[in-house]
């Protein structure tokens, strides 16, 4: 996730990266990580990454659940760096 979160920022020639990556499910990813299990990272003038374990097999409450911590830590990183 911090690499492909890298890539994005330095592509897009932007201050900020998101990115996440892992199984948003019913089963388990390629990788072997649990139905939702995921990273996510932020990279920019300050640099996160967290885990995010739901605990749950629904792909759609997983997809969700990822991207309300995606915005989460985005939106912590860009305040913490003011």
């Amino acid at each position: 996730a911090l690499m492909n979160a890298r890539v994005v920022r330095d592509r897009l020639r932007a201050t900020w990266g998101l990115s996440e990556t892992g199984a948003a499910g019913p089963e388990k990813n390629r990788y072997g990580d649990n139905a939702g299990h995921a990273w996510i990272a932020v990279v920019g003038p300050v640099e996160r990454t967290v885990v995010v374990e739901t605990g749950i097999i629904d792909r759609e409450a997983n997809m969700w659940a990822f991207v309300r911590a995606a915005l989460n830590l985005l939106e912590e990183c860009v305040i913490s760096s003011r």
